[in-house]
């Protein structure tokens, strides 16, 4: 009796589209990979240091495409999914001093954290760029908490949505576009944020 309960329910809220229980509506452990065009676009408007390490590298696009433009990759996350990635959770290490800059896709849900040790992590005037949807720019605490203590230097919206794809399939069933932006921050910089367009 209750596995015919429990069965109801979900069918029920997957009818109502409710994306915690809907069947396959999220990633394992939040993995949407990111499209290597997306990365082209960030490097073709601005510049970061030799070494870059990418806290939330899934299977490996962003890294590749990085080593691909003669960048050295630290690669890590939360699950090592394929060679290649260190097994580490990026939001509970001790707070390493990074030397060079971070580049990354965060989870959607621990974004705010992701920006916050990333900053942490690296020296001052180091970049820290995370490719994120535009509806990170709202909310009251958000604007508390990171934007009016650590303003990004630039927002680089996409005039064409990109795309995030579950689990590494770009297919279009599995692959949705969606309004993003690559945000810059400077570690240090204090002045008024930059929106620009790619």
């Amino acid at each position: 009796m209750k596995a015919d309960s429990k069965s109801n329910n979900k069918s029920v809220f997957a009818t109502m589209g409710a994306s915690s229980h809907a069947e396959e509506a999220r990633a394992f452990r939040d993995l949407y990979c990111t499209h290597p065009s997306a990365v082209d676009a960030l490097l073709r408007v601005e510049a970061f240091s030799r070494d870059i390490w990418e806290p939330a590298a899934g299977l490996l696009h962003i890294s590749k495409t990085l080593e691909a433009h003669g960048h050295r990759v630290r690669s890590s996350d939360i699950e090592a999914r394929c060679d290649g990635v260190e097994e580490k959770d990026f939001l509970f290490m001790d707070c390493e001093r990074w030397q060079g800059d971070i580049i990354t896709n965060p989870p959607y849900s621990t974004a705010g954290e992701f920006v916050q040790k990333a900053l942490q992590s690296v020296e001052a005037g180091a970049k820290v760029a995370m490719l994120l949807r535009l509806l990170f720019l709202e909310g009251q605490q958000r604007r508390r908490e990171i934007f009016e203590n650590t303003p990004p230097h630039t927002v680089y919206v996409f005039s064409r949505r990109t795309v995030c794809a579950r689990n590494g399939d770009f297919s279009a069933r599995l692959a949705a576009a969606q309004c993003f932006a690559w945000f810059v921050w400077v570690k240090g910089y204090k002045g008024d944020t930059v929106i620009k367009w790619i």
